[in-house]
């Protein structure tokens, strides 16, 4: 039975932020979230996370989430520490283990954990890293039978120590009951006066129990953040190895170092992504979809052939097969294209259904309409949905032309067919089959001056 112990309790001073440290985010998600997702996988008997400045906001931001217990540490004296606060609430078995996190290490994987977890069936395991630069990291020293030895603090470290570069990420896996045991056994005679989780190795040690390495699959699983610096590397990194994820699958990328990803993005195949991009949410794209640069796509399903010119906002549509958007268009939640359908430049759709061949080309806005088959929307057109209290209904049935600079003031139908002049405000019911617009008569002035600016002379006298 497994328990797991994510630390979440720290400040954050060097973020210089009044927001909690283990809720700034990476790839679009809290730190803390990115943790608790890696350790559910993992099927844990208990998730525990140890919360302490400014704790009811990192608590409320995951309320909704009735598998996390959440235990106070206050004032903060220490990683021990911290994981002395939960040992209330571990849940004891035979041969029950104990997985202690980060919550801001954010990016651990579940194949790595799960190759910790499978290390310390013996014993006691902790995540180490071989790393070129070691400075400042705590040393991991090996015995005789390459098991771990201690881990010697940089500071404390002898120079041939210090050669060593192999290093503590910190997150490890000790059994239950031990755990609970070396965890009242530490103590806080040391200058910073905290209790210090790594000081249970030595306790380890001493009761017999080995202790093994596992190490990550990827180095950036171990990057922390304590900084606005290491937070965009932590960024980069990320983004970088979902990139590298999509070019393994096929996706081409013009380029991976210009891709952002916040959420999950699902491809087919022949998919071809631009510049700029940001995808946000759960974001489908069925085969053959081209996305020009610098477009930002969040809950959307985008069907095989269909094709997202530069700039366009799309947030909670979905797109049938072959259907061209933008550039500069934006589609808001509710919008339903179906297939063939052409959105242009300019152009706002907000809960609308537009049927197969339909298209609005140039600077429209098509709020809360059901539009039919191979309906044309002039340039300028406007769905007036809005009567300052309620939302209403505009209907245009199937082949449809709505010229130009048009009103459509809802609730109000087109009938099929129909026709409506450029520049009308279509107040009534438009027929099927027929013209209808509403244009005051065309008349000149010849005798008209236009007015023109008052000189200083005028103005004085």
């Amino acid at each position: 039975m497994l328990n797991v112990v994510i630390l979440a309790a720290g400040k954050g001073t060097r973020m210089h932020s009044d927001l909690p440290k283990v809720l700034h985010t990476i790839g679009g998600q809290p730190m803390l979230a990115h943790v608790i997702e890696a350790a559910r996988t993992l099927n844990p008997a208990r998730i525990i996370v140890v919360v302490g400045h400014d704790a009811e906001r990192v608590q409320a931001q995951f309320e909704q989430a009735d598998d996390l217990h959440f235990v106070l540490q206050q004032p903060q004296m220490g990683t021990g520490h911290a994981v002395q606060q939960a040992v209330p609430q571990l849940v004891d078995a035979a041969n029950g283990r104990t997985l202690v996190l980060y919550g801001d290490v954010p990016l651990v994987q579940p194949a790595t954990l799960e190759g910790l977890l499978t290390a310390s069936q013996e014993g006691m395991a902790i995540l180490t890293e071989h790393v070129q630069d070691p400075d400042g990291y705590g040393r991991i020293v090996r015995d005789a039978d390459d098991l771990i030895h201690a881990i010697v603090e940089h500071k404390d470290a002898t120079v041939q120590q210090r050669q060593i570069k192999e290093v503590n990420t910190g997150i490890l896996v000790a059994p239950t009951a031990a755990l609970r045991h070396w965890l009242s056994q530490l103590r806080n005679d040391n200058a910073q006066q905290e209790y210090y989780l790594t000081d249970i190795v030595g306790l380890a040690r001493a009761d017999g129990v080995p202790i093994y390495a596992a190490h990550p699959q990827a180095a950036w699983e171990t990057l922390g953040v304590n900084s606005r610096v290491q937070q965009a590397q932590c960024e980069r990194a990320w983004q970088q190895a979902q990139a590298q994820r999509l070019l393994a699958q096929g996706v081409s990328l013009a380029d991976p170092n210009r891709f952002d990803l916040r959420g999950e993005l699902q491809c087919g195949r022949d998919v071809f992504i631009d510049v700029g991009c940001i995808f946000e949410g759960v974001v489908q794209l069925g085969d053959g979809v081209q996305i020009g640069p610098h477009c930002v796509i969040r809950n959307t399903v985008i069907q095989a052939g269909s094709t997202i010119e530069a700039f366009s906002h799309i947030d909670g549509a979905q797109l049938q097969e072959h259907t061209r958007v933008g550039p500069f268009a934006r589609l808001r939640p509710g919008t339903q294209l179906g297939p063939e359908v052409q959105i242009g430049n300019f152009v706002e759709v907000k809960n609308s259904r537009l049927s197969h061949g339909a298209k609005a080309s140039h600077l429209s806005y098509l709020g809360d309409a059901q539009i039919g088959q191979r309906v044309n929307i002039g340039a300028g057109t406007i769905t007036c949905n809005y009567d300052g209290a309620n939302k209403h209904l505009t209907v245009i049935e199937d082949d449809v032309f709505i010229g130009s600079d048009t009103q459509l003031v809802a609730p109000v139908t087109v009938g099929a067919g129909a026709t409506i002049g450029a520049g009308t405000t279509l107040t009534r019911d438009a027929p099927a089959q027929a013209l209808t617009l509403s244009r005051s008569k065309q008349q000149t002035y010849s005798h008209w001056r236009r007015p023109t600016k008052k000189t200083a002379k005028n103005e004085s006298s």
